[in-house]
């Protein structure tokens, strides 16, 4: 009997999702205030900001908050690296969805990624690139 240890496509998926929510956190913070900014709906920001004070928690630690993202990323990225090659069963139907699962997770990975980036983005290197004037 083989006791290997096989990934579960929806681990794959959960931790793609919990991922998306993490990085997802690094706009709130970054990306959308300075859009709004740049603009010139100012107005709009501090209407957001008033319906959702807890906001402006997550803007002012958001070096943990990307630290966070970028660990779940990392973790995330992990077990796509891993989860890679593992079987899928070899009934027609489990196997196509074994293989949507895979892919699926494949894609919330990316987005989250692009979404980190661009929450990077905004939260470290643009007021660099504005403070050099």
């Amino acid at each position: 009997m083989i006791t290997e240890k096989i990934i579960a496509p929806n681990s794959n998926l959960f931790t793609s999702v919990l991922t998306l929510f993490a990085s997802s956190s690094t706009l709130i913070c970054c990306a959308i205030p300075a859009l709004l900014v740049a603009l010139g709906a100012g107005a709009t920001l501090s209407t957001f900001i008033s319906i959702f004070p807890k906001i402006v928690w997550v803007s002012e630690h958001k070096g943990e908050v990307f630290i966070f993202a970028g660990v779940m990323l990392t973790i995330s990225g992990y077990m796509q690296w891993r989860g890679r090659s593992a079987p899928c069963p070899i009934d027609p139907v489990l196997r196509d969805a074994c293989m949507r699962t895979r892919k699926a997770s494949l894609t919330v990975y990316l987005i989250s990624l692009l979404v980190y980036l661009i929450g990077g983005w905004f939260a470290f290197v643009q007021p660099f690139i504005s403070n050099v004037d």
